[in-house]
């Protein structure tokens, strides 16, 4: 799963001035504060029996408006190209709903796998090459018709169309039927061997076996789209709602109107309330400002949250008001990506990996070490199945050493390469990390090229195949708890030159896909979990892909009259499909 926004999903895109004023650095080891407990797999607990409807609070208010402050803009509300976590979550948690779905345990602090818009998490065959899930009787859009597996059914097949819509999740090309050669409604017509429908019954089927299916259900593509109220270009301004809240006013990279969908029934949701009667999101704000608004808890602000992280000194000063802080862990590694047909040697790889100002940068951002950044080494995060505690490049994921940088660069005969790299120039904290970067590579002999871009443009730019860049900085978030929803979805000779660059590397090599073939395609899913860990260490050791930069975590704050309010550690959210005024 991608990160909301192209810093990643800790971060949130803050100008964080506040913090490098501060006299307290709370990236230095000597009094950086503790770091959170990484032990859990997000999303890897599963209820199927869990049975609507969602219990309302008993201090939950009924109507009123939340707010919701960011100086994030969601770059679309598409259920087909949703796969930044700020999209699915306002998505599935408030608007659509899909096949299955997460739902926040308070028992566990966890995010639990359960059924939605199916009366189970589906029923896989014995090899896992067909699913069927059966839609619940009084499923209804927000217009009162009725929400049918043929529509299902059109939404997957409207996945596949990533020429119109892309950025969206790709798993579909990897496992089902033809997901090779079919490429959706708009070019190849209806006619898709891999869905079928009989009554209330949809069954998908595999070119290999997918025993992942249930956790893949849970996104917005696996929602119901009426073919006939579909144009791609403009689906995503006002998608038909089937969760609590729909559309009334959408203005992008501005502002979204939530208002109760009378239609929605929490007698079919398991994992819903609807108990407000708005939620008034308000993209593109001011950092600095927003913090400062939440933290007084005066009038509207009560009633107002963010999912932006905050900077360390609003953190500082929240610890003394814990029940409107709200921390936790996320499943995501950031990553310098570094497109290999533009640094092909490796061991000019491996001296940006050395040459990376990893605390200098995370600093500059305004990261708040041990809690939204925790210094890295595997590309699978904590938590996944497998994950091997690995560390190839011997500096514990944080220690720079421009001195190994540079005798790798003089091997290479590449001193002085180039290193091209995005950065928004109307981000205060961008340009901080710009300038910690360049003067990294720069100790390291490399000549850094940083390119300009803006808060709005950095994801499109970004997975432009064209942009005239090297690296391409972003974070990958677990879609579930195993290697299957890492390697396959970023690292396969299939997925390149695909529009938006699912594969941000460009990494295309035939024996590594081979690799990844034979563990989706005869290993169960224990001997898969040992294979991936594997599969990491050799990516790192013998191809040097990426440049770990660490891993991610949230800091989120809230006004006194919100509840329910909670981290989703599946997406580094608040738990929206729970929240409530509070009495």
């Amino acid at each position: 799963m991608r990160p909301r926004s192209p810093r990643g999903l800790a971060v949130a895109l803050a100008s964080l001035t506040a913090l490098t004023a501060c006299t307290a650095d709370p990236g230095r080891r000597g009094d950086a504060p503790p770091e959170l407990d990484r032990g859990g797999a997000a999303g890897a607990f599963k209820n199927p029996e869990l049975r609507p409807p969602a219990p309302v609070p008993d201090d939950a208010a009924d109507g009123g408006s939340l707010t919701v402050l960011t100086a994030e803009s969601p770059s679309t509300f598409d259920p087909t190209q949703a796969y930044y976590t700020d999209s699915t979550s306002i998505l599935a948690g408030l608007v659509t709903r899909a096949l299955t779905q997460y739902v926040y345990d308070p028992d566990t602090d966890d995010m639990v796998l359960a059924p939605d818009m199916a009366t189970d998490l589906g029923r896989p065959n014995d090899d896992n090459t067909e699913w069927t899930f059966t839609l619940r009787d009084g499923l209804r859009y927000e217009d009162g018709s009725e929400v049918t597996a043929e529509d299902v059914a059109y939404a997957i097949k409207r996945s596949f169309a990533i020429e119109e819509l892309p950025d969206g999740p790709t798993y579909q090309r990897t496992f089902f039927v033809d997901g090779r050669q079919y490429r959706g409604p708009f070019r190849d017509g209806e006619d898709y061997a891999g869905v079928e429908v009989d009554g209330n019954d949809l069954t998908i089927k595999m070119r290999r076996p997918f025993p992942d299916m249930d956790y893949y259900a849970s996104f917005p593509a696996f929602t119901g789209i009426p073919q006939q109220e579909d144009d791609p270009a403009t689906y995503g301004r006002k998608p038909l709602a089937t969760g609590p809240y729909k559309f009334e006013e959408y203005e992008p990279g501005s502002r979204l109107t939530l208002v109760r969908n009378e239609e929605w029934d929490p007698a079919t949701d398991p994992g819903r309330i609807q108990a407000v009667d708005r939620w008034e999101f308000r993209f593109g704000q001011d950092t600095t400002r927003l913090e400062n608004v939440i933290a007084a808890d005066n009038g509207d602000a009560r009633t107002t949250l963010t999912y932006d992280n905050v900077s360390a000194a609003t953190y500082r000063s929240m610890q003394e008001d814990p029940d409107r802080l709200v921390t936790g862990t996320q499943p995501c590694t950031y990553m310098w990506f570094l497109d290999m047909t533009r640094i092909e040697d490796i061991r000019v790889r491996r001296a940006l990996g050395y040459a990376y100002p990893y605390e200098n940068a995370w600093r500059a951002l305004g990261e708040i070490v041990g809690v939204t950044r925790v210094p890295g080494t595997a590309i699978l995060p904590p938590g996944t199945a497998g994950r091997q505690e690995l560390d190839v490049l011997g500096i514990g994921g944080r220690d720079t050493d421009p001195e190994r940088a540079r005798a790798l660069l003089e091997e290479a005969d590449a001193v002085g390469f180039e290193v091209r790299f995005l950065y928004a120039t109307d981000d205060d904290g961008r340009v901080a990390e710009k300038d910690a970067i360049v003067k990294g590579l720069e100790a390291a002999g490399f000549e850094p090229k940083p390119v300009v871009s803006t808060v709005d443009t950095l994801r499109t730019d970004r997975t432009d195949p064209d942009a005239p860049i090297d690296v391409r900085s972003s974070a990958w978030c677990s879609d579930w708890p195993s290697g299957g929803s890492w390697f396959p979805a970023q690292w396969s000779g299939d997925l390149v030159g695909l529009e938006g660059m699912p594969n941000p590397t460009n990494f295309d090599v035939p024996e590594m896909d081979r690799r990844q073939d034979e563990i989706l395609d005869t290993m169960t899913p224990e001997q898969a979990a040992e294979a991936w860990g594997e599969f990491d260490r050799t990516l790192q050791e013998e191809y040097y892909p990426a440049v770990v930069t660490g891993y991610g975590g949230v800091a989120m704050i809230h006004g006194s009259g919100v509840g329910g309010m909670a981290n989703d550690n599946v997406r580094g959210m608040p738990t929206f499909a729970r929240m409530y005024l509070a009495q």
